[in-house]
């Protein structure tokens, strides 16, 4: 931590660069805001098309916690995350809001709780949990820390679900590169075998895929094979050195 009260950036870069998923990533980050926080337990809930899940937890109490609150669809930790709000709980027994989720929290041994909200309002928001035993737990705890690590963790996760999002855009180019391969491929065959057009090869392979109710993909791959007696090569998504 830094000298004016906020979380050393370093370190997280540090933990973007030796985890090797994002979920080791938001790890460090609720063990972090455990130690910050001398809480009880901490959480990391991340809610993506409307599906919350705890992805990273520290302590006994903050999964099952959580997991009561997505059973209902509300709670502290829902409401910072949908609101973009921090959630302060300072007793448990004084709480009106939520159904029955106080009374649980008490019943597991937590009187007071204080959520983040992480990159809310984007199609991975989250929130930063944190559940303590004592009621106003979080009265003097430093605040300013604990927003410091949810803002440079929004980064972290923006970062993450940005390389995730290319790595899965590569691998969809280089299925579309498979495919046109291969029909480019099974295209010159007939064009060679029918003396026609490429145009009107296509048709043909087309007409041929609807009537044996294959993928078009599928049936050039078939009728490469056929040909050359193994499957077609995959080209290369960029040249050999």
């Amino acid at each position: 931590m830094n000298s004016d009260g906020t979380y050393d950036g370093g370190r997280i870069t540090q933990w973007l660069l030796e985890t090797d998923s994002l979920e080791e990533f938001l790890q460090s980050l609720a063990d972090a805001a455990l130690e910050l926080s001398c809480s009880d337990g901490a959480g990391v809930t991340l809610e993506r098309d409307g599906r919350p899940i705890t992805v990273a937890s520290a302590g006994a109490v903050a999964a099952k916690l959580d997991e009561k609150q997505y059973g209902q669809d509300d709670g502290p930790c829902l409401q910072s995350l949908r609101t973009d709000e921090e959630v302060s709980v300072p007793d448990m027994l004084d709480e009106r809001r939520w159904g029955d989720y106080p009374a649980y929290a008490v019943s597991c041994g937590i009187r007071s709780s204080f959520s983040l909200p992480i990159a809310a309002h984007t199609h991975t928001a989250g929130a930063l949990n944190l559940y303590a035993a004592p009621p106003d737990a979080f009265e003097h705890t430093d605040l300013a820390a604990l927003r410091s690590l949810a803002a440079q963790a929004t980064g972290g996760i923006a970062l993450a679900q940005r390389i995730n999002d290319t790595q899965e855009f590569a691998e969809h180019l280089r299925t579309a590169m498979q495919s046109r391969s291969v029909i480019d491929q099974a295209l010159g065959v007939v064009m060679a075998q029918r003396r026609c057009t490429a145009d009107e090869a296509f048709g043909i392979l087309r007409t041929a895929s609807q009537h044996r109710n294959v993928k078009l993909r599928d049936l050039c791959a078939e009728l490469i094979t056929n040909l050359t007696g193994r499957p077609p090569a995959a080209p290369e998504l960029r040249p050999r050195p």
